[in-house]
């Protein structure tokens, strides 16, 4: 997070369970009605909800499910903006590196996930351990 930057209680944190499919579709909702309540322009709101959605099918197919909790956040200045915290219990990534790398895929995907989120959001830090699972954490401002 930028120095300066804080997060607010004016919205709740919401917390969502990854478990099924219908998981992926619901995400997609409440990350986009979060982004709306943050002010963010449709281009924003695309991005955001884009990477989320790459999270959370990440999080559902290699992690066998997971959390995702939505942070509404606010700046210096008032700005505003979104923190995703999905998180699994799976095997976690043993080569960050590689699996950021445009190209790597461990399924049958393109390889574009992890590293094209990454290039959606204003930060993103990953935490993850073999046998430990992963916790990612994106913040995008509007």
């Amino acid at each position: 997070m930028p120095q300066g930057e804080t997060t607010t209680g004016a919205a709740p944190e919401e917390r969502h369970a990854i478990t099924d499919e219908r998981d992926l579709l619901r995400s997609r909702h409440a990350v986009r009605a979060a982004a709306v309540a943050a002010g963010f322009d449709l281009v924003g709101q695309t991005k955001l909800v884009t990477a989320a959605s790459e999270l959370v099918r990440n999080a559902y197919i290699h992690g066998g499910g997971g959390v995702l909790r939505i942070v509404p956040l606010t700046g210096a200045g008032g700005r505003r903006g979104v923190r995703l915290v999905v998180s699994d219990h799976g095997p976690g990534i043993p080569d960050v590196d590689t699996a950021l790398s445009d190209g790597y895929s461990t399924g049958a995907g393109l390889g574009h996930g992890l590293g094209g989120t990454r290039r959606l959001v204003d930060s993103f830090a990953i935490d993850t351990e073999p046998g430990r699972g992963t916790t990612i954490v994106v913040e995008r401002w509007a």
